[in-house]
């Protein structure tokens, strides 16, 4: 089965922080999928650390190389953003959030995501808790 996954797990493939281990397994052992938008993401989040100086501008310049070479179907976030906006307003999360739900609710599959703020706030929603899993440590 097809797991979702959003910026927040991918980001654990190239930086080694909480859940990387767990992050690497589901990479190794599922298949997976995301909206394209999660690439812009992870882009933004790589020059977010070098920006604070968490990190190289090169070595966040190799994460995205290998992010995105990375064997995850990319879907176009624009066959979503209808649904990702009705589930935004219905969680009161973000579109940005709510568009990886959208796509895990489409494709029939599970989102993956490190956001523990995102998968609480699905979770008082019980409509849409068994579509989001939270990644483990």
């Amino acid at each position: 089965m097809t797991v979702v996954v959003d910026a927040s797990v991918a980001i654990k493939w190239v930086l080694d922080e909480p859940g990387s281990e767990a992050a690497a397994r589901l990479q190794r052992e599922e298949p997976l999928a995301a909206p394209d938008l999660m690439i812009v993401e992870c882009a933004n989040v790589l020059w977010k650390k070098a920006r604070r100086r968490d990190i190289s501008r090169g070595q966040a310049e190799l994460g995205l190389t290998a992010i995105r070479a990375t064997p995850v179907r990319l879907l176009r976030t624009n066959d979503y953003a209808a649904t990702a906006q009705a589930l935004a307003f219905d969680l009161d999360q973000t579109a940005y959030d709510a568009l990886y739900l959208a796509v895990a609710l489409t494709e029939r599959a599970t989102l993956v995501t490190a956001d523990a703020a995102f998968a609480q706030g699905v979770a008082r929603h019980g409509m849409y808790q068994s579509f989001v899993r939270l990644l483990a440590d």
